[in-house]
């Protein structure tokens, strides 16, 4: 039979999504999170078409717009000249072509939206300060006929599916920081989301409305290091962002120089693996398929598993609900992960295939680049 009452670990944005979507279906759900209350973690976020179309489902976005910023393009930029390589019109553009709107917010502004929504929700429950080991879950008010692990990169959901994915470094750091928008150079687009691309490094950012800031991700090459992604970097890990950067234009490093809240990211994403086990226990978001943030779509893709996983769920019993859920989401993710290796190699491009990539995108008009993103921002997840 169909599920009837869920456990969910993870109150990020796949376990809170996970939980709403559920009891649009009339099915109940408690909520487990190990950190005793929910606190800023995180940085900015790009949600694309595709996601906030299900937010608006779930009667969440209408309470994001008054926080978050629609980006009149997404540009690609030199990171060498500061010269705008291409640009992909958003703002009402992406209203009319994918039919939902793009826009940037801070990862807690979500989270604190979809919590708000969990929390007025009669058929959801949330436990903090709960640790989870396998399917040890004491606090459960009733049994539940369905797992689902929404628990991140370093899951412990997993232990109860066998072959699931496991965690390994990419062998890429972030380092993120935001800037005041009164100080932020005259360079940084105050309307856009800015891609600087560069050899072996690119660097994104765009304003976020409701901190009066910039939010800056430089992503490069780097050594594997501490599991917190919220470290401050040594001063061996800022002179390595330093010179990844020498050969960019100045003004670029001259940010990290000045920059005083930077965090060190180490990278990781899962391997392949099984993301359910055949029987009731499934997992979803970064759990299932961590991947690096180079088309992203972190966020966008936890939002549609969710959504996605509650169509096979509420609908046929759970085993077989998962075993199809696993079925459908896979290709999709893998196309992603593709597109994420190709953003790489493009963007951290050198030499004559650096030149190539900047003149294959100044001939490009803005239609044909935003053709290329239909199959993303244009996807309808299923109800």
């Amino acid at each position: 039979m169909p599920a009837e009452h869920a456990a969910i670990v993870g109150a990020g944005v796949a376990g809170l999504t996970a939980a709403l979507a559920l009891a649009r279906h009339g099915i109940s759900s408690e909520i487990f999170e190990q950190a005793p209350e929910l606190t800023e973690v995180g940085a900015g976020l790009q949600i694309s078409p595709n996601a906030s179309r299900i937010l608006a489902e779930l009667g969440v976005l209408e309470h994001l717009t008054d926080a978050w910023l629609e980006p009149d393009s997404i540009r690609l930029v030199s990171g060498t000249t500061l010269r705008q390589l291409a640009a992909v019109p958003a703002g009402g553009f992406a209203r009319a072509r994918w039919g939902a709107p793009y826009g940037v917010l801070h990862r807690s502004t979500l989270q604190r939206r979809l919590l708000d929504a969990v929390v007025k929700e009669p058929l959801c429950k949330l436990h903090l300060g709960a640790r989870v080991k396998g399917r040890v879950l004491s606090e459960l008010s009733r049994p539940a006929d369905l797992l689902i692990g929404a628990d991140g990169v370093w899951s412990q959901v997993r232990e109860n599916i066998e072959g699931s994915p496991s965690p390994r470094f990419s062998g890429n750091i972030a380092y993120r920081f935001t800037i005041e928008a009164a100080k932020a150079p005259a360079f940084l687009e105050r309307t856009s989301v800015s891609a600087f691309l560069g050899p072996s490094a690119h660097l994104v950012c765009y304003p976020l409305r409701e901190a009066s800031s910039f939010n800056i991700v430089a992503i490069t090459a780097g050594n594997a290091a501490s599991h917190d992604w919220t470290s401050e970097p040594t001063q061996a890990q800022r002179q390595q962002l330093l010179s990844r950067f020498s050969g960019w234009h100045p003004a670029i490093p001259r940010l990290f120089a000045e920059a005083d809240n930077i965090t060190f990211w180490p990278l990781y994403e899962t391997t392949t693996g099984r993301w359910q086990n055949g029987r009731d226990c499934v997992l979803i978001g970064d759990a299932a398929h961590a991947m690096m943030p180079f088309a992203a779509q972190g966020a966008s893709m936890a939002i549609e598993d969710a959504y996605e996983l509650v169509k096979f769920v509420a609908k046929r019993p759970v085993a077989e609900a998962l075993q199809l859920f696993e079925a459908h989401r896979t290709p999709r993710i893998a196309r992603l992960r593709q597109r994420g290796a190709f953003n790489q190699f493009a963007y951290h491009a050198r030499g004559p295939i650096r030149i190539g990539r900047d003149i294959v995108l100044a001939l490009r008009p803005p239609q044909s680049l935003a053709a290329d993103l239909d199959w993303i921002y244009g996807y309808r997840a299923s109800t």
